[in-house]
């Protein structure tokens, strides 16, 4: 009788390990087409999704609403200038002095909405907020270098001279550019208030990598107001060196406000300035003990009492 032979058992096992190995092989296949197509469609949604988020800015209409529910009437104006678009806001009477807030970098106006409702200020000034170029409503996405952003805020404060004293208040990349505007501007502008301001070449990081986020494809990868501000942000380290002769040009007060804990914009910025401001009326100088560089918001009070003393002094 014919007794079939099982078949040794190292063909079994090497059968069985191929059998495996071919397995294996088509999983990872899929999981690999599956992978390239989630991160592909990742890709997409982000690239559409970056082009319109992290825009810090907030329609107009918004943000009326939310004044009126304070009962504080906000005026919206824009002013061509040389074929730009310069938009900004308005609160208080128009028959008093003027403070001017200049945002940083990203930002809009209304990084000092917060002051602009304030029962304090609003007895002593008219308060205007302006959209850097390349910000808030003024041209997003094309920022400008601190001597064109001066030319083209200008005219801004020219037209909306009330023959009342204008004060400029400026906060991290705002700083130097309300530098920049007294300079162009000597007789309209009275004091300065430079808020965690931005000014000392020597402070500021090499950061080349910056070129690759806005000089290639890459540059569709960065979210909203951040594209301009990694644009200008480079522009900076050149613009702060060209700045330095300004200074010499301010004779104006002017007010200093630090955080002694600021590592983005550290105080060294205010001895820097200090040292260039030779003809200064007068320099004031309030750094706060543990204050980082968000001090517009975590040190408002601070901050309020300075430009309320602005104009009195």
């Amino acid at each position: 009788m014919y007794i079939p032979q099982a078949a040794p058992t190292g063909s079994l096992s090497l059968f069985s390990n191929s059998l495996s190995s071919s397995y294996c092989r088509k999983n990872m296949k899929r999981l690999m087409k599956r992978s390239v197509m989630v991160l592909t469609i990742l890709i997409i949604v982000w690239l559409v999704v970056a082009q319109g988020c992290m825009t810090f800015r907030t329609a107009d209409k918004e943000m009326i609403k939310r004044f009126q529910q304070k009962g504080v009437p906000l005026r919206f104006t824009t002013q061509k200038v040389e074929g730009r678009n310069i938009h900004f806001a308005t609160t208080g009477n128009d028959t008093l002095p003027t403070i001017v807030f200049i945002h940083g970098t990203p930002g809009s106006w209304d990084a000092f909405a917060g002051y602009m409702q304030d029962s304090a200020l609003l007895q002593h000034y008219r308060m205007i907020s302006i959209d850097r170029p390349g910000f808030g409503y003024s041209d997003f996405g094309h920022p400008e270098h601190l001597t064109r952003q001066s030319e083209l805020i200008s005219p801004v404060l020219e037209k909306t001279n009330n023959d009342k004293p204008v004060y400029l208040a400026g906060h991290s990349l705002g700083g130097p550019l309300i530098i920049q505007l007294a300079a162009d501007n000597p007789i309209l502008i009275k004091g300065l208030v430079m808020i965690s301001g931005s000014v000392d070449p020597a402070e500021e990081k090499p950061e080349k990598w910056r070129p690759w986020l806005y000089k290639t494809p890459l540059n569709y990868f960065v979210p909203g107001a951040f594209r301009p501000s990694n644009k200008e942000l480079w522009y900076l380290k050149k613009d702060l060196v060209q700045l330095q002769q300004q200074f010499a040009n301010i004779s104006c007060p002017v007010y200093f406000i630090h955080g002694a804990s600021d590592t983005w914009v550290p105080p060294g910025n205010v001895a820097y300035a200090k040292k260039l401001l030779v003809n200064a009326k007068r320099i004031n100088e309030l750094i706060i003990p543990g204050a980082n560089h968000f001090i517009p918001w975590t040190k408002y009070n601070e901050i309020r009492d300075v430009l309320l003393k602005v104009d009195t002094e």
